[in-house]
């Protein structure tokens, strides 16, 4: 075929250059001007209707609903936030509504018992930052008839030469001076047994008696009070005529003033002693009139009839009187031995060991854990510490000082 023919047959006058096709494409094809290739079209083409595909018509898709805002539900003002759409509200039900009695008037059968409210915590503890030591939290006093409550001024409380009295509680370490004038703000400081508000309170360290929510500050730093966890064989003496071990072989390691001990434990008894210089406070704590509580763990050899606990609760007569313990508590029973748990606050001597001997149960292993506030915890045999200073206020309060 000649060239002429060529160029003039059908399938090249409808050729892939051909104006007529392009225009059936809506476009310019492969080589438009813009540079865009595909079936979309030349930058003019916006204009006009796009296509899909084999011409279908294209449809945007249209945005999702965004939920109504209701601050009532929360699952529909979370979708709110979140551009979503609005999901059913899930049923709000109380909490306990599932059971049984719930809805029921108090005091009817059936009803759910009311929650105790908790007793009222302050937002600041009283040495709550001490790092040694027992947290026994705020003391509690027993509710006294003391009649109408007498007013005293603070000015007859206010030295003037004295050091103001938020100075001297953070001095003490009860806390930042900032947060013990919101203790004195809020009633919780006692100047000489008398409850003060002021911040401009001056007061003589030397001389003035300061409580902080029942604990009370010791402001005397010579004085020394610790807890020695005494081992079996120890004597309790600071000397020993006979050479025995005693308290002085454990002390001088660890502080060089003289002490001397509260109470004393016989050699073949273990656990808690009170060391201190602080004369005053060991006078009442072995004074059989301010009634210190004190706990012992006792073994014996089992079994264990059940009315021998009432009859040493009731009283057992001894060679020097009649003796009794505060409170019984069996901790422990194994194949042949019992553990046993005892208050009292007798201090005669080797009081325990005699009443169970006059109950027809000799003692295997006595061990004092506690005296009044103060317990052994877990202390290891032979070791001593020093009394936190919210201890030394738990322990003088419960003395009266």
């Amino acid at each position: 075929m000649t060239q002429a023919g060529r160029q003039g047959s059908p399938r090249n006058s409808s050729g892939r250059n051909s104006s007529g096709r392009n225009e059936a494409r809506g476009g310019t094809g492969r080589s438009n001007a813009g540079g865009f290739s595909g079936r979309g079209g030349s930058a003019g083409a916006g204009k006009r209707n796009f296509t899909q595909g084999e011409g279908r018509p294209f449809k945007a898709s249209k945005p999702r609903e965004a939920a109504p805002f209701d601050p009532d539900n929360p699952t529909t003002a979370g979708d709110y936030d979140r551009g979503q759409a609005a999901r059913p509200a899930k049923p709000f039900r109380k909490p306990g509504s599932n059971k049984p009695g719930y809805g029921k008037a108090p005091g009817t059968p059936g009803a759910l018992k009311p929650k105790a409210k908790p007793a009222r915590q302050y937002g600041s503890k009283a040495f709550g930052s001490e790092r040694f030591g027992q947290n026994l939290g705020p003391i509690r006093k027993p509710g006294r008839n003391r009649g109408p409550r007498q007013e005293v001024p603070q000015s007859d409380l206010h030295d003037v030469d004295g050091v103001r009295l938020q100075k001297v509680m953070a001095q003490a370490g009860v806390a930042s001076r900032r947060v013990c004038e919101e203790m004195i703000l809020e009633g919780r400081v006692e100047v000489d047994g008398v409850v003060t508000t002021e911040l401009g309170m001056r007061v003589d360290p030397k001389t003035a008696v300061i409580h902080v929510d029942g604990i009370r500050i010791q402001l005397d730093e010579t004085l020394v009070y610790m807890v020695f966890n005494k081992p079996k064989g120890v004597v309790s003496t600071m000397e020993d005529p006979d050479g025995r071990p005693c308290i002085s072989d454990f002390v001088r390691n660890h502080h060089g003033e003289r002490l001397f001990h509260v109470g004393r434990l016989d050699v073949a008894t273990e656990g808690l002693l009170l060391l201190t210089n602080d004369g005053e406070l060991a006078n009442r704590l072995t004074h059989p009139s301010y009634e210190v509580p004190k706990t012992y763990l006792v073994q014996v050899r089992g079994p264990f009839p059940q009315g021998v606990g009432a009859e040493l609760k009731g009283g057992v007569e001894l060679e020097d009187g009649i003796a009794s313990v505060d409170s019984f508590k069996l901790v422990d029973s194994t194949p042949g031995h019992v553990l046993i748990e005892v208050v009292l606050h007798s201090g005669k001597n080797r009081i325990v060991r005699r009443m169970f001997d006059a109950v027809g149960f000799p003692v295997l292993r006595l061990v004092r854990v506690k005296v009044g506030p103060i317990g052994l915890g877990d202390q290891r045999q032979g070791s001593i510490r020093n009394l936190g200073k919210q201890e030394v206020g738990h322990l003088l309060a419960s003395v009266g000082l």
